[in-house]
């Protein structure tokens, strides 16, 4: 194992409000997190200080082994895969699905005058199969539906084989079908000896995929509760950090939380 994100009392604050507030967080190669929290939590945030998308304002934080702030950030993210809406948003509706993909490789969301080999052309097809989004390669990204842009997302974060892998919500707004059809292709990927560290943020329990290990729960900036995750997601422990009375129960891999 190799320690891939070490954030160290880190605070970020905007507007003169901290959103992170004296944070430590660490994880190592072989661990698969769920971060939970309720709105306004920090959790999107965390996730981009883990992507190098932003400077922490105080604290430290250091990404595979580079200290931000100390380094090329640009070089930096080339090795983390970051799927989130934010960046959906900057894929054209016109660009064609193995572009978008296959764009990952310049870390641009569009074709233009890039040259790609055929290794670049042969990787993005296998991760698309491996998504289940071979038939839709020449379709244009507008044409998706909700869950076959957010497999989009995720494929074209694994494309250039990253050592970390961030994912913001990677099924929020989905129908069921499209829902379980992702969480069941991120469990088999999570189970995977091939697959990097994975940091995966969500509101909703039943989103986390089988084979995620440890979670961190952040309540106003700051870490609630954090370690192995059948000790930290406790009906005691999701109640508090949501600020309401839940029962949480675990049930063939998968998570689900009801009101008391």
């Amino acid at each position: 194992m190799s320690e891939v994100i070490s954030l160290q009392n880190v605070s970020v604050v905007r507007g003169g409000k901290a959103i992170i507030d004296s944070l430590t967080f660490t994880a190592d190669s072989s661990e698969r997190w769920v971060v939970l929290g309720a709105n306004g939590a920090g959790k999107t945030t965390l996730l981009k200080l883990a992507g190098a998308q932003i400077q922490p304002t105080d604290g430290s934080a250091t990404l595979l082994g580079q200290r931000v702030g100390e380094v090329n950030v640009f070089e930096l993210r080339t090795r983390i895969g970051f799927a989130s809406s934010s960046l959906a948003s900057q894929i054209s509706n016109s660009e064609l699905v193995l572009n978008a993909v296959m764009t990952a490789s310049y870390g641009v969301t569009g074709r233009r005058d890039e040259t790609y080999d055929s290794i670049d052309e042969r990787r993005a097809r296998r991760v698309l199969g491996e998504w289940e989004l071979s038939a839709f390669e020449d379709r244009a990204f507008g044409t998706l539906s909700d869950g076959e842009r957010k497999r989009v997302q995720i494929a074209r974060a694994i494309m250039t084989d990253p050592e970390l892998l961030l994912l913001d919500e990677p099924v929020a707004s989905l129908d069921l079908a499209a829902r379980e059809l992702t969480i069941q292709l991120l469990s088999g990927y999570a189970l995977s000896r091939e697959a990097p560290a994975m940091v995966m943020v969500t509101h909703h329990l039943e989103e986390i995929p089988a084979g995620f290990t440890h979670a961190l729960i952040l309540q106003d900036g700051k870490v609630m509760a954090r370690g192995e995750i059948g000790a930290t997601l406790t009906s005691a422990s999701i109640s508090e950090a949501f600020k309401f009375p839940l029962t949480l129960s675990h049930q063939n891999g998968r998570y689900s939380a009801s009101a008391s």
